[in-house]
């Protein structure tokens, strides 16, 4: 940013040219980014903040400014000679209206490959042929007072699409890292390494000084970049090392005069370390990011890229009725369409709307403030039943997020069932969860919300609410749990429905897109909280890093798996835009830290019996905001979250699920064994809703056949809101050491074609949730499940819970129905309890267990 001189009408433009050209068109999958993260030199900058690397750091909301002449240039090595097919220009206000782009092959003689007079700013995109290893754009003509100044410049083309390239994506983000002193507290090393340009570590005041990040395996390092603080090192080394303690210099910088600076580098190691030797003030070392990149075979993929044509984006500077209409029109295309191929998310930037948003299938909408009320819809974000004839219980896949809502007439309605979350809210207001006319719901789950008014669950059987507020809670029917829940009601299971922990052991809230400053995309990944309680953004911002889009591969529906991996692979995280991803091997997750996150329920297809998505056992991974149909034929495993025999420690940084899930029928007659098996230690499991269909197309107990939603192998899982339903044996099988689950609801399978096919073994039927017989410590809360046996009302089922009888072994509020006596459960855990039977509906609890 310049200084404060500079005419606001000026700097009015750029904000708006930046917030145009935020997330400029990707091109053709056949031309590969070459430029980002490569080396930049320019001929002058305006200043130690506007150096030539942000220009080519996928980073649309940092810029490289020069000095205020004509002749000015900004050049960029691509490591080899290249073919060049396009150049892309993201200019800020200040833009040139004449320049040339020129290509070289010795950075001393160069071609012309482009000649622009005229220019208007903007994004310039240019179709070019030729050559070089070194690429520049040479200004001729400014359009102001000012130099040229580009907030990215792009070169696309073939390369020579053999041997390694340097990795465009921060290998050491979020990574373990450590430091020889920190100045206090508040400037540790992770914040190095933690993506937030706000966050900094600074050292003692003395020399030497190091900083340094475990990749958590040797990696071959090409590229190191340093953005500094104002107190920066005039002189350091930036070593590797595998060990740890032997270190070999990559590279030493004497003469250095801060900002941000990027430095091509050759070596190996599994740690890598800026050594500061002399510092350039009486303070300490500090540095706001600390990018390392490594070498990854074959062409690279960009990062970045227009989020396609079902995505949304309003401004409060469009009309209302404008935005009522396009709303209005996708919810007619949804509203019913339960098994439909559309895929929607709307995406509101921070300001003030005058709508009604009725929320259809398939349809997420969201707020890209940094904070709920950044955003404010005065009307309603509603889901009712009318296409269902006042009935709620189908109201699945949707989504609500990152919105503050003002409602008319003063309550806001949100009657969903499963799959349906409500998080990051803010209702200025009441909150009624039941439709219109109070049919029944099925649902549901709230997290990181706050209502101020009271929610009214009315016609709800089950809620969870997690880490939230509420101005109170009207009533339960069946099942309603809180946990980190200000404003709950105390627990009282016995003679009500309730059941209230004062905080949630551990929580992350889910991944979000939002819009910085210079209205650019970028991805926010909340903090681990740990006896969380209450909303992560009441008190102030969610702690958490973000990270540019830049940084992710934003995948199309047609993307093949074999792209999505490369791209995995090379080092960026993956964003799903909505629509329908059909693929033939499993997503590879690999690398700590990545984040999976969908638009939109964006819907992976595995063809050929393979996995969906694998993850390996790793630290960190998020896995959010997606939908997994299982293909015609059988899959073993659906998700994977580490390989069996995964046993590293993740305490410190788990990997979470939120929002995932999976579908066996309905849309088609999908098939897989297991639809998620939990092999790593430490995941949060933060809901999901497995279910084998009941309804649709390809249902039957011998067409979509799946036999187990999930199953927990790995060590101190937690699950927050589990919902698995219909499978044909046990739902939930849990085999790993101090597991623990926090709302449990579901549903036996309703077809059954007699009891002599619905035995285990002697026993009759299969209970929904299994502790295994070799487990010493578990522990669940306000777990429920129900059976409706409409094809053979007679079948029973033995216990809904089965768990060994340990002291480590224990269950708060269980409870198992008999809907409309459609069946009988005949004790609710381990021959205690029970039975659920009969047309009165009514449950057979058990307050506790043992």
């Amino acid at each position: 940013m310049r200084g404060l001189s500079r005419p606001a009408a000026l700097w009015t433009a750029s904000a708006v040219v930046a917030a145009l050209i935020a997330v400029p068109s990707g091109p053709a999958l056949a031309d590969t980014l070459l430029s980002q993260g490569k080396t930049a030199t320019a001929s002058s900058s305006e200043n130690a903040g506007t150096g030539p690397a942000l220009a080519v750091d996928g980073d649309t909301g940092t810029r490289w400014s020069s000095a205020s002449t004509d002749s000015q240039w900004l050049q960029v090595d691509l490591g080899a000679s290249a073919g060049i097919s396009k150049v892309v220009l993201n200019w800020e206000a200040a833009y040139g209206s004449g320049y040339k782009v020129q290509a070289s092959e010795d950075g001393s003689t160069w071609t012309d490959l482009k000649t622009v007079t005229g220019g208007d700013g903007g994004t310039d995109t240019w179709d070019v042929t030729g050559s070089g290893r070194y690429v520049r754009m040479l200004g001729v003509t400014r359009a102001t007072g000012y130099g040229y100044s580009l907030w990215e410049f792009q070169v696309f083309g073939t390369g020579s699409g053999t041997g390694e390239q340097c990795g465009t994506a921060n290998a050491a983000l979020n990574r373990p890292s450590a430091a020889s002193s920190a100045e206090n507290g508040g400037t540790p090393a992770k914040n190095a390494f933690d993506g937030d340009n706000g966050t900094r570590w600074s050292s003692a005041a003395s020399d030497p000084q190091w900083v340094r990040v475990d990749l958590g395996s040797v990696q071959d390092v090409c590229g190191i970049d340093l953005r500094w603080e104002a107190a920066y090192g005039t002189a350091f080394k930036l070593q590797a090392s595998d060990d740890g303690n032997t270190w070999n210099d990559l590279r030493s910088v004497t003469g250095a005069t801060g900002g941000t600076q990027s430095y091509d580098v050759s070596g190996s190691g599994r740690y890598v370390r800026m050594l500061g030797t002399a510092r350039a003030t009486g303070y300490g070392y500090s540095l706001w990011e600390f990018g390392v990149r490594v070498a990854s075979d074959g062409p690279q993929l960009p990062g970045g890229g227009d989020l396609g044509p079902n995505v949304h984006v309003f401004d409060p500077s469009m009309s209302s009725a404008g935005i009522q209409s396009r709303l209005d029109t996708v919810f007619d295309q949804q509203e019913s369409a339960q098994f439909g191929t559309g895929r929607h998310a709307f995406l509101f930037k921070p300001g003030s709307y005058n709508v009604n948003a009725d929320i259809g299938f398939y349809t997420s909408i969201a707020g890209l403030g940094q904070s709920p009320d950044d955003v404010t819809i005065n009307g309603g974000v509603t889901v009712d039943a009318g296409w269902f004839n006042g009935n709620a219980t189908q109201n699945f896949w949707r989504s609500a997020e990152n919105l503050s809502i003002q409602p008319t007439g003063g309550t806001n309605r949100w009657a969903v069932s499963q799959a349906a979350p409500f998080r990051r809210m803010h209702i200025k207001g009441a909150l009624n969860l039941a439709p219109t006319g109070y049919g029944w719901a099925s649902g549901g789950y709230i997290a990181d919300s706050k209502v101020d008014g009271a929610v009214g669950p009315y016609s709800q059987q089950q809620w969870y609410t997690r880490d939230s507020s509420v101005g109170g809670w009207v009533n339960g029917v069946w099942n309603m749990v809180f946990s980190g829940v200000e404003g709950a009601p105390a627990t009282s299971f016995a003679d009500k429905s309730y059941t209230t922990l004062n905080s949630t052991p551990i929580s992350r809230e889910k991944p979000y897109l939002y819009v910085d400053g210079a209205g650019a995309y970028r991805v926010f990944v909340p903090s681990k909280r740990t006896d969380a309680r209450g909303a992560s953004w009441a008190n102030g911002p969610t702690p958490g890093s973000s990270i540019p889009l830049g940084q992710f591969y934003v995948a199309k529906p047609g993307d093949s798996a074999a792209t999505i991996n490369a791209a995995l692979a090379q080092g960026l995280n993956l964003l799903l835009t909505p629509g329908i991803y059909t693929v033939n091997q499993a997503i590879n997750v690999t690398r700590p830290n990545t984040v999976v996150l969908g638009l939109g329920l964006a819907t992976l297809i595995p063809a050929n019996g393979v996995s969906a998505i694998k993850v390996a056992d790793v630290d960190g991974v998020k896995l959010a905001g997606f939908l997994i149909d299982a293909g015609t034929q059988k899959s073993d495993v659906l998700v994977e979250v580490g390989p069996q025999g995964s046993s590293a420690d993740h305490a410190a940084n788990p990997t979470s699920l939120q929002d995932v899930f999976v579908r066996i029928g309905g849309a088609f007659a999908g098939n897989a064994t297991t639809s998620v098996v939990v092999n790593s230690d430490d995941v949060i499991i933060d809901h999901t809703w497995l279910w084998r269909g009941d309804h649709g197309a390809g249902i039957g107990w011998n067409v979509n056949t799946a036999e187990t939603g999930l199953v927990v192998n790995g060590d101190d899982v937690l699950a927050t809101g589990l919902f698995v339903e219909h499978y044909r044996k046990y739902d939930v099988e849990w085999y790993g050491e101090r597991g623990r689950t926090i709302f449990f609801q579901n549903e036996k399978a309703y077809d059954p074609p007699n009891q002599a096919a619905y035995m285990n073994g002697t026993t009759k039927g299969w209970a929904a949730y299994k502790v295994g017989n070799a487990v010493n410590a578990h522990e669940g809360w306000g777990l429920g499940s129900y059976v409706y046996f409409n094809v053979d009302p007679t079948i029973e089922v033995e216990n809904g819970f089965e768990a060994p009888v340990k002291p480590g072994v224990r269950f708060h509020s269980l409870l198992t129905v008999s809907l409309g006596g459609n069946g009988r459960v005949n004790h609710v855990i381990n021959g205690t309890g029970g039975p659920a039977s009969g047309t009165a509906t009514i449950p057979s609890k058990l307050v506790s267990y043992p």
